[in-house]
């Protein structure tokens, strides 16, 4: 059982806990740019490029964790 909760964090060379947390820290951007967009949704004139910049920079991050 053990291993269903670590296996994927020793892959990438993290802790269950680091990945516990470096796993949150992405949620709670994806939640905030989720907002971000719903406001440039309803107002096109701001956060014009916000999201797809940091989606862009986390997607780099992503890769170089691998």
């Amino acid at each position: 059982m053990t291993n269903l909760f670590n296996k994927h964090p020793n892959e990438v060379g993290e802790t269950y806990l680091q990945h516990l947390i470096i796993a949150w820290k992405y949620g709670l951007s994806l939640f905030q740019l989720f907002m971000i967009a719903v406001i440039h949704g309803l107002f096109p004139f701001i956060f014009k490029k916000t999201v797809s910049d940091k989606i862009i920079k986390m997607g780099d991050e992503l890769k170089n964790r691998n």
